[in-house]
């Protein structure tokens, strides 16, 4: 997982409200991508509008998922995230994946990093896997996380696949900073990763 440092994240403005993950929610940013070398400058973007025009303390989410599988850590998950909708996110592990998945299909890779965050959540904070949701599932006023994404939910593909992951051993998730994780973000954006 890629710190935020490396994706050129602004400061949270506030400590937040404390919170304690039992929910795994799973959420789209609803803007079309196109190439993956756009991943990091959109979660600049993403953070920019929530910071200033939002007016919340970070970007809403607790960690990113691009197309090619690579993962950003965004809100510290210590801290409720934020929704423009009508739920309450206290509890809930907040996954975004980059795309907009009314129209866009998922990659494999993408896939598998939501897999992978969302098993090493379950183990980190004893959820359950069945606690696997679309934000519209929490909010009704919403089509997030899309058809083809949320699809994924309702077949309960990805709860089977969470749950055998954490399942079947330790899930790590390094954080990679630093120089060597500036190094990684100048790749996507260069478009070799």
């Amino acid at each position: 997982m890629l710190c935020r440092n490396a994706w050129g994240a602004q400061p949270p403005r506030g400590p937040g409200k404390p919170n304690v993950p039992r929910r795994l929610t799973l959420h789209h940013t609803a803007a079309y991508l196109g190439d993956n070398s756009l991943a990091p400058s959109r979660l600049r973007q993403h953070q920019r509008y929530h910071q200033d025009t939002q007016g919340w303390i970070d970007i809403a989410y607790h960690i990113s998922v691009d197309r090619n599988g690579n993962l950003y850590q965004l809100r510290d998950y210590n801290i409720v995230g934020d929704t423009a909708t009508n739920y309450d996110p206290t509890n809930h592990f907040l996954v975004v994946c980059e795309g907009n998945f009314e129209e866009e299909p998922l990659s494999e890779a993408q896939i598998d990093g939501v897999v992978t965050v969302f098993a090493w959540a379950v183990q980190e904070f004893g959820i359950n896997p069945a606690t696997m949701q679309g934000h519209r599932d929490a909010s009704h006023d919403t089509a997030c996380p899309g058809t083809n994404l949320y699809a994924l939910i309702t077949s309960g593909e990805l709860e089977r696949r969470i749950a055998e992951l954490a399942d079947a051993g330790p899930v790590e998730l390094q954080e990679v900073c630093g120089a060597e994780a500036q190094a990684i973000v100048a790749d996507i954006e260069a478009g070799r990763r």
